[in-house]
């Protein structure tokens, strides 16, 4: 049989096809309309056989303040191959980047490796951890219940017998009170987030195309605490949330991950992924140890990706660029504990 493969950019009119293709909700056409509505510079590429879209990947660019060059971002795609570095240099140099950035949605199991691409560099400031923690779904909720940590278990039994209600709300309501308690958390536990703009048109965006869903837990009249999950192919997946410093005490984040994770299971979902941990030998004194361990506390599976690599373009501009990125981050973090 003859072969015609082709890379080429991705049609519009493939939109349905290119949903089918790809395995992670950062790659899918609602999150690449999502970045366009922030003015983000998209490129969606497509392997064609015979003119069929076989598989698709979205990258996107971000200009550097003052300076005529960009970076590259390609998040949760597959591991390039020599086919696809060559021809990711190639749109890169036409969007004027000095490197590309990859994190792959590959896990060490998966017998594949990185390409010995002579220009490939492990990344300068991953955006994704190398580890995550996966919860089973396909597990009975006896069984799921029986291997989480006791403080864990007695802590979702408390917010039951003290009346939090945690229920799925997609209403203007709630979608306001996510948004009050993002500020709020963020403002709290000083670290660098999303602005309000970014949260509206993301929620707008994925909501409309039914893979973001909103949950809200109550107290005595109050929302408290409220997390946007994302819903993609058999895996649901816990992105952003926030929590208010109020009635603490009745531990709202533990009956929520739970709720959620029952709430999956009904849909016939498979996996829970709860979008980060930080290894298995975890820093107790780092400041994401806590979320860490709330996590752990559910007995989720570890589970290790490929990692993040910069894919470096112009050489001479991404060693300035690493220089003049960490001077920026230790300001940020100075000015965010300050």
């Amino acid at each position: 049989m003859k072969i015609d493969r082709t890379i080429q950019l991705v049609s519009e009119s493939d939109w349905e096809k290119w949903n089918t293709i790809v395995t992670h909700p950062l790659q899918t056409w609602a999150w690449g309309n999502f970045r366009k509505s922030m003015g983000i510079d998209m490129v969606r590429l497509g392997i064609y056989d015979h003119k069929k879209l076989i598989e698709g990947w979205q990258l996107s660019f971000h200009k550097i303040p003052h300076l005529p060059f960009t970076i590259g971002y390609f998040p949760k795609g597959p591991v390039p191959s020599q086919e696809m570095l060559e021809t990711l240099v190639r749109v890169g140099r036409q969007h004027k980047a000095i490197f590309i950035q990859l994190e792959p949605n590959t896990t060490t199991d998966e017998p594949v490796a990185i390409s010995s691409f002579p220009d490939i560099h492990h990344a300068h400031h991953p955006l994704f951890t190398n580890f995550t923690f996966v919860l089973d779904l396909t597990k009975s909720e006896d069984a799921l219940l029986a291997s989480m940590h006791n403080k864990t278990r007695y802590n979702i039994r408390l917010a039951e017998r003290k009346g939090v209600v945690i229920k799925e709300d997609d209403s203007e309501k709630a979608f306001a009170a996510y948004l009050a308690l993002s500020e709020e958390t963020t403002h709290r536990q000083g670290f660098y987030a999303h602005n309000r703009r970014y949260h509206k048109l993301m929620w707008k965006t994925l909501h409309d195309a039914g893979i973001a869903k909103l949950f809200t837990a109550t107290f005595e009249g109050n929302i408290i605490t409220a997390w946007i999950i994302f819903c993609w192919k058999d895996t649901v997946y816990y992105p952003y949330g926030a929590s208010s410093r109020l009635h603490r005490e009745v531990m709202a984040p533990n009956l929520m991950l739970w709720e959620i994770a029952k709430w999956a299971k009904r849909q016939g979902y498979f996996y829970f992924d709860l979008w980060g941990a930080m290894g298995p030998n975890p820093d107790t004194s780092d400041p994401w140890y806590g979320f860490h361990r709330f996590k752990e506390g559910y007995h989720p599976d570890l589970v290790e990706f490929l990692g993040s690599f910069d894919l470096v373009i112009r050489k001479s501009w991404y060693r300035l660029y690493t220089v003049a990125d960490s001077l920026r981050w230790a300001l940020l973090k100075r000015k965010a504990h300050g």
